[in-house]
């Protein structure tokens, strides 16, 4: 198995992407091929002092900047990192592809170099997020603003298997992110996807509000990209602020300063349950090809997981079971 690693996406790229994947060569065994600038790569693996032999290099003489416009980006710079690496997995020279770059441009990329899985109408971002019961999936957020109610219930069926053969959930619960529980709540689109999911063999549980998305009521989380954008942006806007303000009262008086002595054990357990690192990427489901994408601030701990996620759909054989969903439904 071979994982493409586009080195040159994200905020802190290459040093920590090149990080991130000497670790997951180290303590997963992957085997990696980091694509981007040659020299650069070759000067990094050489400060991270690794002499294994699980990581290559593909040269890719240009880079697709995170304020770049998606489609327009990817057919003027062929030989960007994001292009040369999905190429990779289109020819079948690898199995995986990641990046924590301009997410639009890796959608996009994915989408019409790997094409489709049969049965599926247009991708869907889908993020591990932590609740009161564990961890559930949210999709889409980010790749399809306007979808119809059948690519919804698509999501839905996707984002089941996921938890399914990923996440070892069996009989995972799908709830449809509303302004309210009732039935009758929503605009005509989302009460035409309430009902398809309804008729579904789906564990539907019916319509879940904005207050639920953390509370573990729901295994998978349905939406249109717009608004699973949108919530996942105030999740972990609310997550940053809760710690600063955690932190800004604690150390606001000598008695604060003193409990936070005792707390810090338990403020880096809480820091480790809301950091996106521990969960690598996002998966793009529907396309026909495993692409994970990571988030534009990623350090060297969410590129080694992401590399570990990507490895765990490869041995998974997940788009298969993605198949096997859309066929029994």
């Amino acid at each position: 198995m071979k994982i493409v690693v586009d080195a040159m996406g994200g905020d802190h790229a290459p040093g920590v992407v090149v990080e991130g994947a000497v670790d997951a060569a180290r303590e997963y065994n992957a085997e990696v091929i980091l694509v981007g600038d040659e020299e650069r790569i070759k000067a990094l693996l050489k400060k991270a002092k690794y002499t294994g032999d699980n990581i290559s290099i593909q040269p890719a003489a240009e880079v697709i900047g995170m304020d770049e416009p998606a489609a327009t980006s990817i057919r003027r710079k062929r030989q960007s990192s994001i292009v040369v690496g999905v190429n990779l997995v289109k020819e079948g020279k690898a199995q995986a592809f990641f990046s924590a770059g301009n997410t639009g441009a890796v959608v996009c990329a994915g989408t019409l170099g790997l094409g489709l899985l049969p049965g599926i109408e247009r991708p869907g971002i889908a993020i591990v997020t932590p609740t009161l019961k564990g961890a559930s999936l949210i999709v889409d957020v980010g790749a399809n603003i306007d979808p119809k109610p059948t690519q919804l219930l698509q999501y839905g069926l996707m984002g089941a298997a996921y938890m399914r053969h990923i996440l070892n959930r069996e009989n995972p619960k799908v709830g449809l992110l509303n302004i309210g529980e009732e039935e009758a709540k929503g605009t005509g689109f989302i009460k035409e996807t309430f009902e398809l999911l309804e008729k579904s063999k789906l564990n539907f549980a019916g319509n879940i509000e904005g207050k639920d998305l953390l509370s573990g009521k729901c295994d998978v989380i349905v939406c249109d990209g717009f608004i699973g954008n949108i919530a996942l942006k105030v999740l972990e806007s609310a997550a940053e602020t809760m710690q600063i303000f955690l932190k800004r009262h604690l150390l606001s008086s000598v008695f604060g300063k003193i409990g936070l002595l005792f707390l810090m054990p338990s403020l880096k357990r809480l820091k480790k349950d809301l950091d996106y690192a521990e969960y690598g990427g996002a998966p793009l489901l529907g396309v026909n090809g495993v692409v994970i994408i990571g988030h534009g601030r990623s350090n060297k701990r969410a590129i080694k997981n992401a590399i570990r996620v990507a490895k765990e759909e490869v041995e998974r054989q997940f788009n298969e079971k993605i198949l096997e969903a859309i066929r029994t439904a």
